[in-house]
């Protein structure tokens, strides 16, 4: 028996994996799909009807073909057709009874409905139909109540039962509900409690009202008296009441200590159902009034679903989970002492799902599939299954099916075993009945999605489009995009299990058309659809914070930038409200104009730009101030914020609030949220998120293992605040990793080898200690099964004896001490890589021109190259020339082609020349064997320049030019072209002559050549294949004194005119405002410095005011010493030179003032004579002139 209990374990193991592929039957979408009844809609278990009004029991279903309905009633077949007031719905089986002519009551039962067509039988769940009741009070006589003050005291109400249960109030003669706190309040049954009584309680119109919800009705008790007395009243009144009065508290009443009311004794106990409520009370009397406190002995309250109501008397928890069973203490306290009540509760559970419902399962014929009916309860309930409506055991036998508790296996289903099956779970406190039909089906996918559908987005937000289908076999969807060239199923996309293609973070890129693909055993079916990705809205201008005195007008700027194809709407809001209906606010397409502004205009504007996709909003203060002047606005930082608190404390949540510091003059703009992780990164503080201005807290996402503490940063125009202090430290729990390390990669460094890298997880990643790493490897499409490995401490395994360069797949995850991290994605590698073994094949040149060739060969095959293909190298080296004069090359060059070429350019080669050359394929690892050496030979080519070109025996009319052939022949000379032309003083080249010379000629006399002329040279050697570059030089027919003249005389230059005039007109400019300077009136400290000299006649200049030492009044009348100029404006060379000696008195050494003065200007010295022997001898001109003044200068 235990053997086949395991058998069968493991056999609902086996089939529970196919559970993924139960489908939803899309029954509103598919015309013509076989299918059983299902019910849609039906009326509550506890059906309670109203008297007044027809009643109607609620039966629809659907299915393919429409299914038929029929009734039970109290367990038997209620034939409705026979009752003239029932009538059945048309194309439903919801029932309407008509109780015009039969009372309600009559038609109170158990009612159940069937849906059955040919494909199965659906049942719904049994109705129990019951009137609703609101009856009369029992009149009785209330006699008044008569109390003394101080004691407590219970009125009572104990209404008729009714259906439902009425609701309780208390109200006087003018239905004004009775005024009620902790002293005074009603009990959870309805009845009035009074801890102690005052004088004011003295009444006589306590009225308890019941209110029947259903029939909304409302009845009330007779008016109960109630007068409060002190003891002396009492005395005096005793005779007038004693007959029909009742008489309470005979002693004195004096402050007392609690006394539960209700519950009486220490202890009671409660059971509540799960998922109801839990209400418990107590109600203490006691003078002074008691206070009523709640705690759980086991645990805490749910703080969440737990509420005090009547004065901290009631004890409510909504929601009721097995969790909240347990003691429960109310204590009541006042002065004079505490008393307490402890309240077992017993949580009990009608049957409930797990999982949820079983699950409709389409299947193809010869699949399998699992019903599955979970559920649990207290005590725990039994399961029972029926098929169409009649228990599985009574219905026909099928070797496909298989009952198992609370699960149904199929096995290799055929055509003709679709039905319904029923799943009833209950216990003592309720029941569940579901359907779920198995339909048989073969059907070729269809995609139910519409065609053409265009989905938006904006850019960096989430993209879902789309791709519900129906088959069976369930189909497979594929996705592509645009062209097809591969399928969408990696970064960024990600397709979930119900076909619908995800991107997390769309961008511009990712629009375009997408085509859906379902496909099974039975075909393939397409749709289409169209994703574009928008440009966010964003307000680009914001509003700003504005002060306006009244009266003024002010503007608040709203500018946006949005997607062209979306169009923006503006909504200005004041205050988070509508703008009030005001002609003084204008709204503008991207303005809001307030004018004459008031005082009620003050208050927060904002503005929301909408799109259908997405919108952004922005907010601004206006401040409306009186029109006087006021002091100038002081803008500052804002003060850090304070009073930082942690609340919600979750395990990788928490919420986080604080309190703004002063803005100064400038609204808040945005919170900096930052944290320092004081276990892994102490002392340094990372930022974590930011929040609006506004907001003043904010939900933090955690991570584990880590020691939390925060600060908060606000931002306004002027900057950033202070941070803040520092809140409390929160400490995450430790867990497993969330994510593996990135940059997995393989190589290899021997070749047999495979390093495994990747980057580590910091201890922020690790989730919690003990962090290691599970490495993980297998040769691509040879193993089945993964090697494993553990490996701590490093980001790096080596695995030895690799096959070389082999693909390898690869995957690294994070595990530690709490657990293992997500399935890490699979990267892919390659072992070392060795030396290529082959050398390239069919290796071919062709020679293209003289000093180009291209090199042809055939691919290494991948298999010999062992390695990344990294490209070829072609080798070639100059052989030697054919020129019988050129020795052997032996150096070699390498033309590196990268990549899977075959053929590559070799230019930049000699002329005439005999090269050879090989090819090497190489890889990560280095070169392989060389190809065999091939030659080829270069064609003749340009000759290069004459190595030199020299002019020899210049005469009048004629020179002589020798040179030395070119050194690169590139072939056979064939001769030489000289051309030559002058060039005369401005530089101006004249005509060309050109002269044709033999291969052995090296020198050349050119006669009849214009004398004192200059020449251009130009001699270039010629081979067959045309005349290489020309090596030039220049040369003059004759040097003698007139060339000398035309080398130095650049006095006819205009630039050297102009040049000479400006420095003239300088200094004579400086000269003038010296001799200005002098002539001021006034006694000089010149004249003093004068009496003081011996010799008046050697006075040296000062520097500070430009004036001379000499001066005497009776030579104001001359000009200056040194700047004296004829008057026709003309400078001759004999008169400058001696100049300077007339107005000398003394000749040679007056104004020596630097040595220099005398030099210049007392005539021509032997030097100058001797370097001017040999200049032009034309008469002196102004040009020389200007010369010598220049050298003075």
């Amino acid at each position: 028996m235990m053997a086949r209990r395991r058998m069968d374990a493991a056999l609902l193991v086996l089939f529970l994996g196919h559970l993924v592929t139960a489908l939803e039957v899309p029954l509103d979408l598919l015309e013509g799909l076989p299918q059983p009844p299902t019910i849609t809609h039906q009326s509550p278990k506890d059906f309670i009807i109203d008297p007044r009004e027809n009643i109607i029991i609620h039966c629809d279903a659907k299915g393919k073909p429409h299914p038929s309905f029929s009734w039970t009633r109290n367990g038997t077949h209620f034939d409705t057709e026979k009752d003239p007031n029932v009538n059945m719905r048309s194309h439903s089986g919801t029932l309407v009874v008509d109780i015009s002519r039969e009372k309600a009551e009559h038609y109170e039962g158990v009612y159940q409905c069937t849906a059955r067509n040919k494909h199965g039988t659906a049942v719904s769940n049994n109705v129990v139909v019951r009137q609703s009741r609101s009856p009369l009070w029992s009149k009785e006589r209330v006699k008044p109540i008569v109390v003394q003050e101080g004691v407590s005291l219970m009125l009572p109400c104990r209404p008729p039962a009714g259906l439902p249960p009425p609701i309780i109030f208390w109200m006087d003669n003018n239905f004004q509900r009775l005024p009620q706190g902790k002293r005074v309040s009603q009990s959870l049954n309805g009845d009035l409690y009074f801890s102690n009584v005052r004088k004011e309680d003295s009444r006589n119109d306590y009225i308890c009202y019941a209110r029947f919800p259903h029939t909304q009705t409302i009845q009330q008790k007779q008016p109960i008296t109630v007068r409060v007395l002190n003891l002396d009243a009492i005395n005096d009144t005793v005779a007038a009441f004693y007959n029909d009065t009742d008489l309470f508290s005979e002693a004195p009443v004096d402050e007392r200590r609690p006394i539960f009311l209700i519950p009486s004794g220490s202890s009671s106990s409660k059971m509540v159902l799960r998922g109801h409520i839990l209400e418990m009370e107590c109600i203490a009397e006691g003078l002074p009034t008691p206070e009523i406190l709640w705690s759980k002995v086991s645990g805490d309250l749910p703080a969440m679903r737990t509420s005090f109501l009547h004065y901290n008397k009631t004890l409510r928890i909504v929601n009721v989970s097995e969790s909240d069973a347990g003691d429960y203490r109310c204590k009541a306290r006042n002065q004079l002492g505490t008393v307490h009540h402890t309240i077992h509760v017993a949580v009990k559970a009608a049957p409930y799902w797990i999982s949820g419902a079983p699950r409709n399962l389409v299947l193809a014929p010869g699949e399998n599939g699992v019903l599955t009916c979970r559920a649990s309860g207290t005590p725990k309930p039994s399961i029972s299954w029926a098929m169409n409506g009649i228990p599985i055991e009574n219905s026909p036998k099928d070797l496909s099916r298989k009952v198992e508790d609370d699960t149904i296996i199929f096995t290799d289903v055929q055509t003709g075993s679709s039905a319904v099956y029923q799943c009833n779970v209950s216990n003592d406190y309720g029941y569940l009945l579901s359907n779920a039909f198995v339909n048989v089906l073969s059907e070729p996918p269809r995609v139910l999605t519409e065609a053409n559908k265009v989905y938006q987005v904006i850019t960096n937000s989430k993209a879902l489009i789309d791709c519900s289908s129906f088959g069976s076999p369930i189909p497979k969807i594929t996705w592509f995009k645009d062209s097809r060239s591969s399928t969408l199923d990696g970064d960024p996309y990600f397709v979930h299990d119900n076909g619908t293609l995800e991107i997390n973070v769309a961008q511009a890129q990712n629009s375009g058309k997408y085509t859906c693909a379902a496909r099974n055993s039975l075909g393939i079916y397409e749709n289409h659809v169209y994703l574009e990705v928008k440009e966010p809205t964003r307000i680009v201008k914001q509003p700003e914070y504005k002060v306006v005195q009244r009266g003024r007008s002010v503007v608040f700027e709203c500018k946006v930038k949005h997607d062209p194809s979306l169009i923006p709407t503006m909504t200005w809001l004041k205050d988070d409200g509508e703008l009030p209906d005001d002609e003084r606010l204008i709204v503008d397409s991207d303005s809001l104009t307030i004018t004459d502004v008031t005082e009620n205009d003050a208050g927060v504007y904002t503005c929301i730009m909408n799109t259908t996709l997405d919108n952004d909003s922005a907010s601004a203060e206006l401040t409306v101030v009186e029109g006087t002047p006021t002091p100038a606005v002081v803008y500052e930082r804002p003060d850090p914020p304070t009073d930082l608190e942690l609340t919600d404390q979750k395990k990788r949540s928490v919420q986080l609030t604080w309190t703004p510091g002063d803005e100064h003059n400038s609204p808040t703009q945005k919170f900096l949220i930052q944290y320092e992780d004081s276990l892994h990164h102490r002392g340094q503080w990372h930022n974590l998120t930011e929040v609006p201005g506004t907001k003043t807290t904010v939900h933090l996402k955690l991570s584990p293992h880590a020691h939390y503490t925060f600060r908060v940063l606000a931002l306004n125009a002027e900057g950033f605040s202070r941070p803040s202090f520092p809140s409390r430290m929160y400490k995450t729990d430790p867990a497993a990793p969330d994510e593996n390390p990135t940059g997995v990669r393989g190589f290899g460094t021997e070749h047999n080898n495979l390093v495994i890298s990747w980057t580590p997880l910091t201890g922020f990643q690790s989730n919690g200690p003990g962090l290691h790493y599970k490495v993980m490897w297998r040769q691509k499409a040879v193993d089945l099964d993964w090697t494993s490995v553990t490996v701590a401490n490093n980001s790096q395994f080596v695995v030895s004896g690799t096959p070389t360069f082999v693909p390898y797949e690869l995957k690294v995850q994070a595990v530690n001490d709490h657990g293992a991290g997500p399935e890490p994605a699979i990267a892919h590698g390659y072992s070392g890589e060795d030396l290529p073994i082959a050398a390239p094949e069919n290796v071919q040149a062709v020679v293209l021109n003289s000093t180009l060739a291209e090199i042809h060969w055939d691919h290494v095959p991948v298999n010999l190259i062992r390695g990344h293909l990294k490209g070829y190298k072609v080798y070639y080296w100059r052989k030697h020339s054919l020129h019988k004069h050129n020795p052997d090359h032996m150096e070699k060059d390498i033309l590196t082609f990268s990549g899977n070429h075959s053929h590559g350019m070799l230019p930049g080669l000699h002329p005439f020349s005999i090269y050879s050359f090989n090819v090497r394929v190489y890889n990560g690892k280095g070169e392989g064997p060389v190809s065999p050496t091939q030659q080829f030979k270069t064609p003749e080519g340009v000759p290069g320049p004459p190595t030199s070109l020299v002019v020899t025996n210049p005469n009048l009319d004629s020179l002589t030019l020798e040179w030395s052939p070119p050194r690169e022949h590139n072939g056979h000379i064939t001769g030489y072209t000289l051309r030559y032309q002058p060039v005369n003083n401005s530089n101006e080249l004249g005509p060309v002559e050109e002269l044709a010379l033999t291969a052995n000629e090296t020198s050349v006399t050119l006669p009849h050549l214009k004398y004192s002329t200059y020449y251009k040279f130009y001699l270039n050697a010629k081979t067959v294949t045309g005349a290489g570059p020309a090596i030039s030089q220049e040369a003059v027919t004759i040097v003698d004194e007139a060339v000398a003249s035309r080398q130095v005389d650049i006095a006819t230059q205009g630039w050297f005119i102009g040049l000479m005039c400006a420095i003239a007109l300088l200094i004579l400019i400086l000269l003038i405002i010296c001799f200005i300077q002098r002539n001021k009136g006034g006694k000089y400290p010149v004249k003093e410095k004068e009496d003081a000299h011996t010799d008046p006649e050697f006075q040296p200049m000062k520097d500070d005011d430009c004036t001379f030492g000499e001066y005497s009044d009776n030579e104001d009348h001359k000009p200056l010493k040194g700047s004296r100029t004829p008057s026709n404006g003309t400078v001759k060379r004999d008169d400058s030179d001696d100049s300077l000696v007339d107005y000398g008195d003394g000749g040679d050494g007056q104004f020596n003032e630097d040595g220099s003065f005398i030099g210049q200007y007392s005539g021509k010295s032997a030097s100058r004579d001797t370097a001017e022997g040999h200049e032009s001898s034309e008469a002196p001109s102004p040009i020389n002139a200007m010369n010598s003044l220049n050298s003075f200068v």
